[in-house]
């Protein structure tokens, strides 16, 4: 047996919790609901356009949320820049091809001759791209390991802000699902199509990278195009709702792309990423009574209008009190707390998926919301909200923070002959 075929082999192994979470969210991915970013939801039911992978920015940050995802924290055991290089080169190749609904490789899955091992596993033969995208990012730890230090010559180009994230109050942070030398963020409006590019990715790595945890997510089906209302959390709460609407270009530029006049050159045009995994103790919120789960929340249940009046997207009235003189919004409620007159102004873009993990080894469901938000510093926007969030969020009560992580999404590649990461190692 050839090493080449030793080495794909155990790629797959490193792989294999992608396939499990995958699978197992691929059911409950068609029958959830699939957020929009404001004014970027299709109000006419129509499908959109395959996201273009090449681009100044990478896709899949801006790009409207999809309907599944595949998210893997990767750790890289090659040793020098060099190595490193060649692993983001063969990875963005392989990626424009993913997204353009082509099989990995030259010879893909059926093409290489019967008894050659396929470049491509196959699962996604005859399938559109399902507006997948593909996005990476690079961990603390890829520029300052804890062991290995300065490996790939990179610590004098580490962004200031990227750090691991500090403790919070109430972490239950679980061993092993935090950080990650790398991470890919694959997200498609089918389960399978977003599985299958990871899965290929990391064959392509052929022992050049391992996964070192990972999560599927889903939200509305594609086919559900036609619902444009905010979608819902398992909480039963419109999500999203004062998102920033990733089609405004100017907030975008103020509050998520990276600029090389904020520290790092390389950067520009990039973004950070946070990274949250927020189980619910659903058992006990089902046990709530409606007028409690909406004072938590800071808004109704039925139209998610803010509790100080309106509909959904009027401007919360936080000053406004009720006939016994209390707030009509809690101060300490989650809207409350998570909103920009609350944190000096500042914003952040949120790309979350609801999650469905196999009961925990006590019966109890591990199900919850994968939080993701880009941001343009990690110090001066997510840091201090999730700080004041950790603090006093009526929430609190209800949900556990499992999984943790943070990454610098770098530009994208801006044509078939650059790569992901190359403002970084050229």
């Amino acid at each position: 047996m050839s090493s080449k075929t030793n080495m794909s082999r155990r790629a797959l192994l490193g792989a294999a919790g992608i396939g499990a979470l995958g699978i197992a969210t691929a059911a409950a991915a068609s029958a959830n609901e699939r957020p929009h970013h404001g004014h970027d939801r299709p109000m006419n039911g129509n499908r959109r356009d395959g996201a273009r992978f090449h681009g100044s920015n990478q896709a899949g940050i801006a790009t409207p949320i999809q309907a599944s995802l595949q998210f893997a924290a990767i750790d890289t055991t090659v040793r020098t820049r060099a190595e490193l290089a060649s692993l983001l080169r063969d990875w963005t190749a392989a990626a424009a091809q993913l997204t353009s609904a082509l099989p990995v490789g030259r010879t893909g899955a059926v093409n290489g001759g019967p008894s050659a091992i396929p470049e491509d596993s196959g699962e996604a033969l005859d399938l559109p791209s399902a507006n997948l995208t593909v996005t990476f990012g690079f961990g603390p730890s890829l520029f300052r390991h804890p062991s290995k230090g300065d490996r790939f010559g990179i610590l004098d180009r580490k962004p200031a802000s990227l750090n691991d994230l500090p403790a919070f109050k109430g972490d239950a942070l679980v061993a092993g699902r935090t950080g990650g030398d790398l991470c890919i963020q694959a997200c498609a409006d089918d389960a399978q199509i977003a599985m299958h590019a990871v899965r290929n990715l990391m064959r392509v790595a052929d022992g050049r990278a391992k996964v070192r945890w990972t999560q599927a997510g889903f939200n509305r089906s594609a086919s559900l195009d036609q619902v444009t209302t905010t979608p819902r959390n398992l909480f039963g709460f419109r999500d999203g709702t004062n998102n920033i609407p990733s089609s405004d270009r100017g907030i975008m530029d103020d509050s998520v792309w990276a600029r090389g006049s904020d520290g790092e050159g390389w950067m520009e045009g990039g973004s950070y990423l946070a990274v949250r995994q927020i189980r619910m103790i659903i058992d006990t919120w089902d046990e709530e009574p409606l007028d409690e789960q909406e004072k938590i929340f800071g808004r109704t249940k039925l139209t998610g209008a803010p509790l100080s009046g309106g509909t959904e997207f009027t401007a919360p009235d936080f000053a406004r009190k009720g006939a016994d003189g209390k707030p009509l919004i809690d101060p300490t409620s989650h809207m409350a707390l998570a909103s920009p007159h609350a944190n000096g102004g500042v914003r952040i873009l949120r790309r979350a998926f609801n999650y469905a993990n196999p009961d925990d080894s006590s019966g109890k469901p591990d199900v919850g919301l994968f939080f993701m938000s880009y941001q343009r510093d990690l110090a001066r926007q997510y840091i201090p909200m999730q700080r004041k969030l950790a603090e006093s969020d009526l929430l609190n009560e209800y949900v556990k923070h499992t999984a943790s992580a943070v990454f610098a999404m770098p530009p994208g590649a801006r044509g078939p002959g650059d790569f992901i990461g190359s403002s970084l190692l050229n």
